[in-house]
């Protein structure tokens, strides 16, 4: 077979092509220090890396997620625990106002006390977070979900459904209870009325019933409106224990999610590391390989380039020129 000088060229081109973007190629793995640039370069490592792509992409997502539930749940918390201190306020008024020798000015001054209390309990059920939302409005969270009609009777308009937030991908938890599970429900050992129906579960109309009954005068009523008045502060009594005990339930669980979702974050730190482990051992370059190899196909790319200077001063070249 006889060889032509533009056979002998292309050879050595190809060779010295092939030599080159294998050097090039090298070095832009030690440039970017991935080994994986490209699928072709290891095709089934780039699938893997896919894959793991997108789970990482997801335990971000549940981590930002598990952020907003924790700011949720800690403003409800803070709220709730206002809520408590002021319920516990009111009570001290209530057992005050038990007192059968007070006069009608002293019992109409405690009325005051517990409408103002009331006030202040109105206006923790239509707090607000840092965005103009109210807190306990379930989903309708534009509008304040407890309203006064004209006789100032409180009633909750708000949203039926409480927040929910995935924080996981087996978890959802409630981030934010609505207004009549906090305000106006009552714990499953809740106290029962004397006669045994249902004690009051609005704590508003509960309030209502002291302010009502201490604001009437008894220096001159006869025992029947003593003894109604008397049942009056006993049943705000009960129903501001049981109001009391169902806001502790709630806070309870709040507590239990906060303390979870310090043990998802822990967990989801563990995992980000493991998946950032697992994908730098898929596309990231082993440098100390890839130097190695870097300065071996230089030398080949050196020794292309003589070869083909040698090559090119033979008398064949000359001859066939």
């Amino acid at each position: 077979m006889r060889l032509s000088t533009s056979m002998i060229y292309d050879q050595q081109m190809r060779g010295i092509s092939s030599s080159q973007a294998s050097w090039l190629k090298v070095g832009e793995q030690l440039s970017s220090g991935k080994r994986v640039v490209t699928p072709s370069d290891d095709p089934v490592a780039a699938a893997q890396a896919v894959v793991l792509g997108q789970a990482q992409s997801q335990n971000t997502q549940y981590k930002t997620a598990r952020t907003f539930a924790t700011n949720g749940i800690s403003q409800e918390e803070t709220t709730l625990q206002q809520v408590t201190s002021v319920i516990q306020q009111a009570q001290t008024v209530v057992v005050a106002a038990a007192n059968g020798t007070l006069s009608d000015d002293d019992r109409a001054s405690y009325a005051t006390q517990l409408t103002g209390i009331r006030a202040q309990l109105l206006n923790l059920a239509n707090s607000t977070d840092g965005n103009g939302s109210y807190i306990f409005a379930g989903y309708k969270t534009n509008s304040a979900p407890f309203t006064a009609d004209a006789s100032g009777s409180v009633s909750y308009t708000g949203g039926t459904t409480a927040i929910t937030q995935k924080v996981d991908a087996n978890r959802t938890m409630v981030t934010s209870h609505t207004g009549s599970q906090v305000f106006m429900s009552l714990t499953s050992n809740a106290k029962a009325e004397p006669d045994g129906s249902t004690s009051e579960a609005n704590i508003f109309n509960t309030l209502d019933t002291a302010i009502a009954s201490l604001n009437t005068p008894l220096a001159s009523a006869d025992d029947a409106a003593t003894t109604a008045a008397s049942a009056a502060i006993d049943k705000t009594s009960r129903g501001l224990s049981n109001s009391l005990n169902n806001v502790l339930k709630v806070r309870s669980e709040l507590g239990t999610q906060l303390n979870e979702l310090d043990n998802l974050n822990s967990k989801g730190d563990d995992t980000a590391t493991n998946q950032a482990t697992e994908m730098s051992g898929l596309v990231d370059v082993d440098y100390t390989s890839a130097i190695s190899s870097y300065t071996m196909q230089q030398t080949a790319l050196q020794a292309s380039y003589k070869v083909f200077t040698d090559m090119s001063s033979m008398s064949l070249f000359k001859l066939n020129g």
